[in-house]
């Protein structure tokens, strides 16, 4: 499939919020395709949005990435533990980017067992099928995205996005999920998913 290219990224982080939605999230990792479509995401607008790490003008070592040129990944932590996957857009130094909350699983799907849940996807409940990555930190916990990646260019060979199926589907825009210290912003209906998919995290 046709990976995507810069002028992709850089555009408007709503319209490329939207338009990341059936696209393909690919890992590779010792030669082999993880991949997932993207079945939900969030747009967050930079300096002037208070749910952005980059609200303000914030630039520390956590947040720089978000200041990088279109087309590369910003991952940051939660919890201490729970890894999230955005895709930086706009300019270089415009610190906006979409986060990546929910995908439905394509290729490697054993991996992303192990990768979850130790076991192989046969072996899978089907709450645990649909919990692979139904969420941002099971989404990258399963294609093993960690802050090792933060930064990555995404149209390389390693980590990136690729055109789907050419399929039609409804988009569902919604506010925003768990950032009630936001004000105004958690109002904001920068969320969008595709309406029906069970791999979205909220409906």
């Amino acid at each position: 499939m046709k990976l995507l290219d810069r002028e992709f990224y850089n555009r408007d982080t709503v319209i490329v919020a939207k338009e990341l939605l059936g696209k393909v999230l690919v890992h590779e990792v010792n030669s082999q395709r993880i991949s997932a479509k993207i079945v939900e995401a969030e747009a967050y607008m930079g300096v002037n949005d208070k749910a952005a790490h980059s609200y303000g003008g914030r630039r520390t070592a956590r947040v720089e990435a978000m200041y990088g040129k279109p087309g590369t990944s910003y991952v940051f932590i939660i919890y201490g533990m729970y890894n999230c996957f955005n895709v930086v857009t706009r300019e270089e130094g415009n610190p906006q980017a979409v986060l990546i909350r929910a995908a439905e699983p394509v290729e490697g799907l054993d991996i992303m067992a192990e990768n979850r849940f130790k076991e192989t996807y046969n072996q899978l409940t089907k709450s645990q099928i649909k919990g692979l990555t139904n969420g941002p930190g099971k989404l990258c916990g399963a294609l093993l995205i960690d802050r090792s990646l933060n930064g990555e260019d995404l149209c390389g060979n390693k980590l990136y996005l690729e055109e789907g199926e050419n399929e039609k589907f409804n988009i569902i825009s919604s506010k925003r999920v768990g950032i009630d210290y936001a004000e105004e912003a958690k109002d904001y209906p920068w969320r969008f998913y595709i309406e029906n998919n069970k791999y979205v995290s909220v409906k």
